[in-house]
């Protein structure tokens, strides 16, 4: 396509519009001067330039002058003294020096002046005649007398065809040589998310190992997943061995462990406005897939706790992916209609299953609890490496759960937390009464500091009196005339939970035996009086019931034992408190020190916060009745390390959750911990 003419011009063979009328003004050498002159600073600005047009194969097309633009500059040089110039005619060569140098001082000092209202594309046939008049033999500089100028090193550009994938809609690659000319004072996050490295060799892409499932291409990255959005592993002890044992004080046996909302697409898309602001194809489930698959196989945790994964999409993909990965799952769906659910998967050849538990905290007639949610705990022994000879580890409780999202109903949320706190000290009291290590993950749907958090941190919380919306601190609805306030105690004693947050039968073993009603105790019932007494509206009947039982005379009314078992006892309700003896800690703080923001693990419409956690036992519990004496050893889990989060501005740097690598709504959150190997 060529370039429309303009008012009182014809078009060029190069493709660029004539100036008829700057020639009598100037002369035909001076003219010709210009366009050559017009027509390489032209080019060697927009190669300046860092907004490029992408047209058709092209990241960029050069562009020739303006009419407008070229009588604009010569007006403007006029006025600067052209006078001056044009009276020293016999001067012809100093003549087009002087407007040279005076047209480039101009261009220099306006880079960014572009006439950026052309639509106008360029031609194969406009870029081969571009190409050749640039390649003429007399050269700008030589035509004028002087020097070739040095060439200057700068960013060179080329043809770089664009990739067309829905997957590549939002990306955009800069060249290298661009970011010499512009500092970035952002987060080094910010950096290694916005500006793309210098390319690599390409190499084979590596085998998909999953048979029998399709694999969508995650978005080209140079550099890893990890790095991308720059989460740092925050190390807390030495290295391990290659056995996965240290030597420091004890030998250790050392795991991961991985938490993460995986974002339900039935869920996504019941709630489809909180993500106006991703690309539709990064929000398809077979790319979202692909990139959690990726995120699994790059942290290779020793267990996994998955929150929000759909039933279907689990036996049909994740279930048989991680298997091939080397885990063993469980999966426990929602009650009700609920299309999903928690998982729990480990890796048999680092533990052991002693007993899995599901919990669902639907209560049928119960108010309080008519919810759908659910949790799943896992008692695993770990398995020591036989070189080590004769040791032995403490088994470990590991608790997974999604507790009730709506920030009204905190009343709601601290019965079903008391309902997976007891079957955790169910599945993890040992024989003489203490707990074995415990590790809680999921997400809680409460922030920090919140009374849900401090009850599960501190061990209890005084709810009496409090409004309901307070408890998981999501939002703030103290402007509101109406509040539900929490009552005690907070739940029946018909739920079987005491405000210790333990089963009933944990405290009170109900009675194992029962009456038994043999021939000889019923006997003793034949000749009672209420036996020889005729039923009212007894239909008469001959032989039948037309005959009075005649006691013998020897009968004697037996007085029957009185039942001298102790009735099941009442245990006994705290008035307004609630209270566990677990001891579990944060394994994050909720703060990043070097950047002076709060952490953030979800963005919900927008605002960053944290609802999901890792909590673990790190100290010693004691006997509810005796505090005098502690039950476990201090030390026998400890933090190792820990993925770090990001910040709130991060994550707006990246488009928010989910982005184009990060493929859920939430953060994963990933610790490592070691627990003591003791010699029998």
């Amino acid at each position: 396509m060529m370039y429309p003419a303009g008012p009182g011009s014809g078009d060029s063979p190069e493709g660029f519009p004539e100036q008829p009328r700057l020639q009598p003004q100037i002369g035909n050498h001076t003219a010709q001067t210009l366009d050559a002159f017009f027509t390489c600073r032209k080019n060697a600005l927009l190669a300046k330039s860092s907004s490029t047009q992408v047209e058709g194969d092209f990241a960029m097309a050069p562009r020739g002058p303006d009419q407008e633009e070229c009588e604009g500059l010569l007006q403007q040089w006029r006025e600067e003294g052209s006078s001056q110039v044009l009276s020293t005619s016999s001067e012809g060569p100093l003549v087009d020096k002087g407007l040279a140098q005076s047209s480039l001082a101009l261009l220099m000092d306006n880079p960014g002046e572009q006439d950026a209202a052309s639509e106008d594309k360029w031609s194969s046939r406009q870029l081969s005649d571009l190409r050749a008049a640039e390649n003429l033999e007399e050269p700008f500089p030589e035509v004028l007398g002087e020097e070739p100028l040095p060439e200057v090193e700068g960013p060179m550009w080329a043809a770089v065809p664009m990739q067309t994938g829905p997957q590549y809609a939002d990306c955009a690659v800069l060249p290298m040589g661009a970011l010499a000319a512009e500092q970035w004072e952002e987060d080094p996050a910010v950096v290694a998310w916005s500006i793309a490295p210098e390319p690599l060799p390409q190499e084979e892409a590596p085998i998909w190992p999953f048979d029998g499932l399709g694999q969508l291409q995650p978005p080209p990255m140079e550099i890893p997943y990890h790095e991308i959005l720059w989460r740092e592993w925050e190390d807390f002890s030495a290295q391990p061995d290659a056995q996965g044992l240290e030597a420091g004080d004890g030998p250790q046996f050392q795991f991961t462990v991985m938490s993460y909302n995986i974002l339900a697409q039935d869920l996504m898309q019941q709630s489809s406005e909180l993500y106006m602001h991703c690309h539709p194809d990064i929000l398809n489930w077979n790319y979202r897939f692909a990139n959690l698959m990726q995120e699994f196989q790059h942290w290779d945790p020793d267990i996994l706790c998955l929150q929000e994964v759909q039933e279907d999409h689990y036996w049909e993909q994740l279930e048989p992916s991680l298997r091939m990965m080397g885990f063993t799952c469980f999966y426990k769906r929602r009650t009700g209609c609920k299309t999903d659910g928690c998982a729990v998967c480990y890796k048999p050849t680092r533990f052991r299953l002693l007993c899995a538990s599901p919990v669902e905290y639907f209560r049928p007639g119960l108010e309080l609890l008519n919810r759908d949610n659910v949790g799943l705990v896992l008692l695993l022994q770990p398995l020591v490496p036989e070189g080590l000879g004769q040791v032995s580890v403490a088994p470990l409780c590991v608790a997974n759960t999604h507790v009730l999202y709506n920030p009204r109903r905190g009343d709601v949320k601290l019965a079903q937390m008391a309902i997976l706190l007891a079957e955790v000290d169910k599945v993890a009291r040992l024989s003489d009464g203490s707990h074995c290590p415990i590790i809680l993950c999921g997400d809680l749907n409460s922030v920090p500091d919140s009374p849900l958090y401090n009850f599960i941190r501190d061990g209890e919380l005084q709810y009496h009196g409090m409004p309901a919306w307070k408890v998981s601190g999501q939002e703030d609805f103290s402007h509101q005339l109406y509040q539900r306030k929490l009552q005690a105690p907070l739940w029946p004693s018909s739920l079987g939970v005491t405000d210790h947050c333990q089963y009933f039968s944990s405290c009170h073993p109900k009675r194992a035996e029962r009456l038994k009603y043999s021939r000889d105790f019923l006997l003793q019932f034949r000749f009672c009086d209420i036996a020889c007494q005729r039923p009212v509206g007894l239909v008469l009947m001959e032989g039948v019931t037309d005959t009075k039982p005649e006691r013998p005379a020897d009968w004697a009314p037996s007085v029957l034992e009185e039942d001298t078992l102790e009735p099941e006892p009442v245990f006994p309700r705290t008035v307004g408190t609630i209270q566990h003896c677990l001891h579990l800690t944060s394994v994050y703080t909720h703060f990043l020190p070097q950047h002076g923001r709060p952490e953030v693990t979800t963005m919900p419409l927008g605002l960053g916060t944290t609802v999901d956690y890792i909590f673990f036992s790190a100290e010693s519990c004691e006997n509810g009745n005796r505090t005098d004496r502690r039950l476990d050893q201090d030390g026998t889990l400890k933090l190792l390390g820990r993925l770090s989060l990001l910040s709130e501005e991060i994550l707006w740097a990246a488009n928010g959750l989910p982005n184009p690598f990060c493929s859920s709504d939430h953060l994963c959150l990933l610790a490592s911990f070691g627990m003591e190997v003791t010699a029998p």
